[in-house]
């Protein structure tokens, strides 16, 4: 890294004479990088696009700064090198490193292709007839064929704007295979090399549109086209994976991956780009055979300074804990074997030892969602082995090397909420708990207590005396952990919860649990701003407070005019009662068991539907200070939702036993339908609000969302 010194140094600037251009040779560019490599040594800032040094740590802001003020200066003196033609290609780059090795790998490694025709270049070109166009986009070889004949020199016609050519509009619709067979037989080798405006081949195209036997005809042909660069700097197996076509990415990965991949800096460079490529993209099987392979690549870093394991940690939905299951994809997802595979027909019969087996493995081929969930754990798996892979690798390097690679992934993974990120990093280096945003000063609690990731935060009750190091450790600003519970969750974490009532619920259950790991010494200290926790809980809650109190009053309104309807209802049932009284006053079903089953229904549902309106009332009239939103209000609305249901539930039943003792005792099958239209008011309850009664009674009463998960030591 260039020191301050290397700052002030930097004012001599001895351009080469000629700038580099987008047709530049190769003899021209080692001119042109020998003198611009002088200007660099000359004010000591090789290192800036040296990729053999690594980037610089952030030990403090300042130095940071300096080290991007250097940085850019860099930069701009690489652009003013260039022609106008090549600075829009290099501009997206974002350090001047970046610029360095795009500059290197385009220029070292020239394909055989004929130049690149880039949009806005004044090129001549010869324009592709209309007929020649719909012939390709057809597959119609016949009136392709009779159209180069008579001028073969359209087979390197293009087409606007993106320059295409019939071959590569064949390969793009992604079928007339043998169309394309008899076009790429029929072109000389050098022209299947032909790149559009975006400096992509038909391989490009082959790689975008997941068409793996057109990747095969022209490998087959051009080998070399696996390793031609489009505009942004990626090979077609980067261009594959992007697009998300796993068998194509096969494919390429079989081609490419050779002894040559090893020895050729450039392709090294691009399996770094290709095994980043595949972890956001998540084919983490083809990612794990690439690390296994090259185990370098673990230890690499970005142009940028990024490792594959920060990639990696920005995968939450990668991991088991950022799976968002039910109750029942949870019971399958536990009974999942990921390595048991699907058999085939004929397979079936040679396990007939195992039928349960048998049996789950033919649900599976026959169920979406159940091989849905299959693969979510398969995915899973191949994320954790990866995991436990790059951790691995990194564990033989030096304290200062492995922080550069895992400390940036250790606070990623914190604000994300994936346990099994830092867990695997901290049993690799013990030392990584201690990982520290430089900016902030906040460590992997902090973050986990601020975005609200209750599967991090767990992590401290598993473990030792270390955790009370960070209970009294605060951040830039002097806010400890209660500090930052006390602020409001991020949108995306306080949407997980229905209804704004309970959504501060969540929050009061935070700053209670945080407040218990802090020192009682600080939980009323002030920070940097003189504000307590408590006070930055009421100020930044208020307006949540607000729509809570809003919510829970509309929804105790509406329900308590339903308890009022049905406590009116089965009150005048009770006095009236189905058959009337006799001249004793005594009723004349009373010796019917359907009678009693009114009686009884009638009574439970008059008692219930008052309690329930009880209840509501006593929502209404409430205070709704903050720690009534943690257990008062929502034990309110549990006994009220409860008792509604109950009353609905046993008015129906009430109803059909009237039905009955009028209309049905001589024809039972009456039973039948009214059962069935009883169910109407039942079921809709269910489906309307029964899911939020369930969610008051987990969230006031449930085994909560703090405490220890495991029993795997966390250093």
């Amino acid at each position: 890294m260039a020191t301050s010194s290397s700052s002030s140094s930097a004012t001599q600037v001895n351009f080469p004479s000629t700038k580099l251009r987008l047709d530049s040779s190769r003899e021209e560019y080692d001119s042109w990088k020998e003198a611009m490599l002088r200007v660099l040594e000359s004010n000591n800032l090789v290192s800036f696009i040296d990729r053999k040094l690594p980037l610089p740590l952030e030990t403090n802001s300042q130095a940071h700064k300096e080290w991007k003020h250097i940085d850019l200066i860099v930069k701009e003196w690489i652009f003013d090198a260039l022609s106008d033609q090549l600075k829009p290609i290099v501009i997206a780059r974002k350090t001047a490193r970046e610029v360095w090795f795009l500059l290197e790998t385009n220029f070292t490694h020239p394909t055989p292709s004929p130049p690149s025709v880039h949009q806005g270049e004044d090129v001549v070109y010869k324009q592709m007839p209309l007929a020649l166009y719909k012939a390709a986009l057809r597959g119609d070889w016949d009136a392709t064929e009779a159209i180069l004949e008579q001028d073969p020199e359209l087979a390197e016609a293009r087409v606007a704007p993106n320059l295409d050519t019939a071959l590569h509009i064949a390969v793009g619709t992604g079928r007339a295979i043998p169309y394309l067979e008899k076009l790429v037989n029929y072109m000389a080798p050098d022209l299947l090399a032909m790149k559009n405006s975006y400096n992509r081949t038909a391989l490009h195209m082959a790689a975008v549109t997941g068409n793996l036997a057109a990747a095969r005809i022209l490998v087959s042909r051009r080998r070399d086209l696996l390793y031609v660069m489009d505009t942004w700097g990626q090979l077609p197996v980067v261009n594959a994976a992007m697009c998300d076509h796993p068998p194509t990415v096969d494919f390429f990965i079989s081609q490419t991956i050779n002894d040559d991949f090893d020895r050729d800096h450039y392709v090294a460079q691009h399996c770094l780009l290709l095994l980043n490529t595949l972890i956001e993209s998540e084919f983490f099987d083809n990612a794990l055979n690439l690390v296994e392979r090259y185990p370098d690549l673990a230890r690499m870093q970005h142009a940028s300074g990024l490792s594959v394991l920060r990639t990696l940690s920005l995968k939450d939905k990668a991991f088991p804990s950022g799976a968002r299951l039910n109750l029942w994809e949870r019971l399958i997802y536990s009974i999942e074997d990921p390595s048991c595979r699907t058999p085939t027909l004929r397979e079936l019969g040679r396990w007939h030892r195992n039928l349960h087996t048998v049996l789950y493995l033919v649900i599976r081929r026959i169920v979406p969602h159940v091989k849905w969930i299959h693969e979510q754990k398969v995915k899973h798996e191949q994320a954790l082995k990866l995991l436990t892979c790059l951790c691995s690798h990194i564990e033989s390097l030096n304290e200062i090397e492995a922080e550069s690679i895992y400390a940036d992934a250790m606070l990623k993974a914190a604000e994300l909420g994936i346990p099994e990120v830092i867990e695997a990093i901290v049993d690799t280096c013990p030392n990584a708990v201690y990982s520290m945003e430089v900016n902030t000063k906040r460590f992997f609690l902090h973050m986990a207590v601020e975005n609200r990731c209750e599967k991090v935060f767990n992590l401290v009750y598993q473990m030792s005396d270390h955790k009370h190091q960070f209970s009294n450790i605060k951040d830039l600003s002097g806010n400890t952990l209660s500090h930052l519970a006390a602020k409001l969750a991020p949108p995306h974490k306080l949407n997980l919860v229905s209804g704004a009532a309970l959504q501060m619920q969540r929050e009061l259950q935070w700053f209670r649990e945080v407040e218990k790991n802090v020192r009682p010494y600080d939980r009323e200290r002030p920070n940097s701003d003189e504000k307590t926790p408590r006070m930055i809980f009421t100020e930044e809650h208020s307006s949540l407070k607000a729509e809570g109190e809003k919510w829970m009053k509309d929804t105790a309104n509406s329900c308590s005019i339903a308890a009022a309807l049905i406590a009116t209802v089965v009150f005048a049932a009770a006095i009236t009662v189905p058959g009337g009284n006799g001249e004793s006053g005594y009723p004349l079903f009373a010796r019917s068991s359907a009678f009693i089953i009114f009686a009884i229904s009638d009574a439970l549902s008059l008692f219930t539907s008052s309690t329930s309106l009880l209840m509501f009332l006593a929502i209404l009239t409430s205070r709704y200070a903050e720690e009534d939103f943690l257990y008062a209000l929502p034990k309110r609305l549990c006994v009220g939702l409860f008792t509604l249901f109950l009353s609905i539930l046993s008015m129906m039943a009430a109803f059909s036993a009237t039905i009955y003792l009028v209309f049905g005792r001589k024809s039972e099958w009456v039973l039948i339908p009214v059962a069935v239209f009883a169910c109407l008011p039942v079921t809709s309850f269910v489906l309307l609000q029964f899911p939020l009664l369930v969610d008051v009674i987990s969230s006031t009463y449930g085994r909560g969302i703090f405490g220890k998960q495991s029993d795997r030591p966390f250093h």
